[in-house]
């Protein structure tokens, strides 16, 4: 199945660097692209694209304010979104996976990188480049602890969610904890259930907000 992608970029250099990198990789097409929040928005409505990748900072609307119209709480048939931004401690990208983005780059992500989130996104799943996760949650997650679930999560729930939450894959975690691939969406599905994420990224805050991993 080939994923059909939105770039929006205000940067007409990095705009068409993206695509020229996506089209250049089997499997994908770039439908679109925006040069601002406004236009991105209304191509993504209108084309419905699998996935937008979406600069962070952008005029008219900013990655954040995109991101909460098209994949927010309440919207109806949300488009995935994955942000991408060219700083490691960007005080909006944890604004954006509060809007309900399934993943975020940085730039400098290799075009291997790139695919895996687009397609990790278009597949319902999430992606969070893997050297950036502990730095940039840790330092923009809540202050406040939020409640535990009423139902406790059990020893492996614990266990994959720890591995969510560090970026590996479904397939990584399964062979990780020596499991099915169907076992890991079973355990995922309970996660977000009890804890009441929308998805990985969600779960992924919600580790650190509950201090399971260091700060």
């Amino acid at each position: 199945m080939t994923i059909r992608v939105l770039v929006a970029d205000d940067q007409d250099l990095v705009r068409t660097g993206l695509a020229m990198i996506l089209d250049a990789q089997p499997g994908i097409e770039v439908i679109a692209q925006a040069a601002d929040g406004l236009e991105a928005v209304e191509l993504a409505r209108r084309q419905r694209p699998d996935v937008c990748l979406l600069d962070i900072r952008m005029p008219g609307l900013d990655g954040i304010a995109v991101t909460r119209e098209l994949a927010g709480p309440g919207v109806q048939d949300p488009i995935p979104i994955v942000v991408i931004t060219t700083f490691d401690l960007d005080e909006y990208v944890y604004g954006a996976l509060k809007a309900g983005a399934r993943g975020f780059l940085l730039k400098d992500a290799g075009p291997d990188l790139l695919v895996q989130a687009l397609q990790a996104a278009a597949n319902g799943d999430a992606l969070i480049a893997p050297k950036i996760t502990a730095r940039l949650l840790a330092a923009f997650a809540a202050p406040t602890t939020p409640p535990q679930p009423l139902d406790p999560l059990t020893t492996r729930e614990e266990e994959v969610l720890l591995a969510a939450a560090a970026g590996r894959t479904n397939a990584e975690i399964a062979a990780d904890l020596h499991i099915s691939l169907s076992t890991v969406k079973t355990h995922l599905t309970s996660l977000m259930l009890k804890i009441g994420a929308r998805n990985r990224v969600e779960l992924a805050i919600w580790t650190y907000e509950t201090n399971r991993i260091p700060r």
